[in-house]
């Protein structure tokens, strides 16, 4: 975790950059969709880790 700032976590991924997630039990597909596109993966990568 690159640091926290409210309800938001900042992290730092090499060779991506910065990927913002919010600190919440649950999330709605288009927020959950987005932080996977930042983080540089792909739905079905982001699933197959599950």
């Amino acid at each position: 975790m690159e640091r926290q700032r409210g309800s938001h976590v900042v992290l730092f991924k090499e060779g991506v950059g910065i990927v913002v997630v919010p600190l919440s039990r649950e999330l709605e597909g288009r927020t959950l969709r987005a932080i996977i596109k930042q983080s540089g993966m792909s739905v079905r990568e982001f699933v197959d880790l599950l």
